[in-house]
């Protein structure tokens, strides 16, 4: 395993089911809920939850680029959610929930973008992709009850509704990248 970690931050629904998929991949060692896009310093859930601070739920994935990556990463990325709606992931709606990736390289910019631009001229999608690709400012970690919210709830309905079903299709079609 290499020493030198890099960083992805994405934004693509609820932040519990996100940190949940990504968790499972090889290489990566730590992924963080939080907030990022926004205005407002240091947000709370509460605030972000009302939909006016700007801010996205997203992750920051601390990863090895020996091990997984960065386009592996964002297979898994448009793979797990819905890119094509606007401020929505399923019954979460609000531009909280928007699909967003927040670069930290110029080569992930490019990547990003490069990828967004060939699923919209292959029409990989019923409806084009409407996924940011907007430069990291701050990235705010959310409260500590956030972190590991699958791992700790699994039983609860909206585990079992909507984040069991996003891990069962990743280990169907990621295998390869699981742990």
């Amino acid at each position: 395993m290499s020493t030198t970690l890099q960083k992805a931050i994405f934004a693509n629904g609820c932040f519990w089911c996100t940190e949940a998929v990504f968790a499972m991949l090889k290489g990566v060692s730590i992924v963080k809920p939080g907030y990022t896009g926004g205005t407002l310093a240091n947000p709370t859930y509460e605030q972000v939850s009302n939909g006016n601070t700007g801010h996205a739920e997203a992750i920051e994935i601390q990863y090895d680029p020996a091990v997984i990556s960065y386009d592996d990463l964002l297979s898994v990325y448009f793979n797990t959610h819905d890119p094509t709606t606007v401020n929505r992931q399923g019954n979460d709606i609000g531009t909280q929930y928007r699909s967003a990736i927040f670069y930290t390289t110029d080569e992930q910019k490019e990547k990003a973008e490069r990828l967004v631009k060939e699923l919209n001229d292959r029409e990989a999608y019923d409806k084009p992709v409407v996924t940011e690709v907007k430069p990291l400012d701050v990235f705010y970690v959310a409260e500590d009850y956030h972190h590991e919210y699958y791992k700790n709830h699994e039983g609860q309905p909206y585990c079992q509704l909507v984040i069991a079903p996003k891990l069962e299709k990743l280990q169907k079609r990621f295998e390869n990248l699981l742990k």
